[in-house]
């Protein structure tokens, strides 16, 4: 007998999933907008966040530790790079190859995103409570790596 949560109704977890990650990007493309960063969509986090990290990476490898795929990878850094925040120039190692680069914009961007990011974090923690904000986080990765 299936569990409730299996079912194809609201209670599915890949519905939650889906729904949690709606509601989160919505937070953030507001709180963006809010200081000054409209253009800022929470799905350049995949581009940004690994850049932040470590500027002047492959796509390839941004793409790797976002676990997109190449081509996906290519439309955000597109309509990042249209968007201000990062810019491509070739690999001096290799002429086939990108590096992607943070703007000056992305740069001030990042500690919006930093403080963006800690207050929703925070919000989460009030709700549910350290232990509960661990296991969430636990369980995201291990539903990142099926």
């Amino acid at each position: 007998m299936a569990s409730r949560a299996d079912r194809s109704d609201t209670n599915n977890l890949g519905f939650l999933l889906a729904k949690a990650s709606q509601h989160w990007n919505q937070l953030l493309a507001e709180r963006f907008a809010a200081r000054g960063f409209a253009e800022v969509r929470p799905s350049y986090g995949s581009v940004l966040l690994p850049l932040f990290e470590q500027d002047g990476l492959r796509m390839g490898e941004i793409g790797q530790r976002a676990r997109l795929s190449k081509q996906t990878m290519t439309t955000l850094v597109r309509l990042c790079e249209r968007d201000g925040l990062v810019a491509r120039e070739r690999d001096p190692d290799d002429s086939r190859a990108f590096r992607v680069h943070l703007t000056e914009r992305a740069r001030e961007f990042r500690p919006v995103a930093d403080e963006v990011l800690r207050e929703l974090d925070t919000r989460v923690l009030a709700a549910l409570g350290q232990r509960q904000r661990q296991a969430l986080a636990r369980a995201l990765k291990g539903v990142m790596g099926l």
